[in-house]
């Protein structure tokens, strides 16, 4: 089995499971309503939801993959406040990990000229990935600061290495399969590769460091800062 039938049988896998655990809760509380005590309709609801929640990210994920590729993506550049936006995805990404510490220690007046959509999608593919492959610690330590003409997201988990050789394959469309992201973890591999290439088309890049000895693994995002002249150049 070649890598691209391997993902589509992983995507396969992924689709299917919280199909049937969807089904399965709702036919059982429609079997035995009267028979549920409340707490456990709403323990059995709560699963639906978050599964509900997964299998729409994994459809959102393949859409953007096409759009990508395509390149029917669009990009509306604006000046985005860089601090609060991932304040924003720190909020959205505590519903999914609520036993998480999420620690944002921020730079002042940080201003992007990006993509505030596309933005919010690399930083939230990001800290799930970084909360999903944090096995010592559930603690994500999050900073911004300024690098020459980029403003940097430096997102940071313990429990996970990259080794060198798969720094840049991570980002493939197709490298979960056979690659440090081929765990007991759940999801397809394409958060990275969609991130990734978000960057590239704003005139960013995303990079990853990874020590061995701590276990730490940091993903860094660097966009461009926003001035007058480079809005310009891009007509706006």
């Amino acid at each position: 089995m070649n890598i691209k039938e391997e993902f589509i049988s992983t995507l396969s896998h992924e689709i299917r499971t919280p199909l049937t655990s969807i089904k399965g809760f709702i036919k059982t509380l429609l079997d035995n309503w009267d028979a549920i005590d409340d707490d456990k309709k709403k323990e059995f609801l709560l699963i639906v939801a978050n599964q509900t929640t997964r299998l729409t990210n994994l459809v959102e994920n393949v859409l953007n993959v096409a759009k990508l590729d395509s390149c029917e993506e669009n990009f509306v550049f604006v000046k985005v406040d860089f601090n609060k936006l991932i304040s924003d995805c720190i909020k959205v990404i505590r519903m999914n990990y609520k036993d998480f510490e999420f620690d944002y220690k921020k730079t002042n007046e940080l201003y992007c000229y990006c993509d505030d959509n596309k933005t919010q999608q690399i930083i939230l593919n990001i800290l799930d990935n970084s909360a999903k492959y944090s096995t010592n610690s559930k603690k994500i330590e999050i900073k911004t600061y300024s690098n020459k003409n980029c403003n940097v997201c430096s997102i940071k988990n313990y429990g996970s290495y990259i080794d060198d050789k798969n720094k840049e394959k991570i980002f493939d469309k197709f490298y979960r399969v056979d690659s440090y992201l081929k765990s007991k973890t759940q999801g397809s591999g394409l958060g990275l590769y969609i991130a990734n290439n978000l960057a590239k088309k704003m005139q960013g890049k995303i990079e990853v460091k990874s020590n061995k000895k701590t276990l730490e693994t940091e993903f860094l995002v660097y966009l461009p800062t926003f001035d007058v002249e480079q809005s310009m150049k891009m007509g706006v």
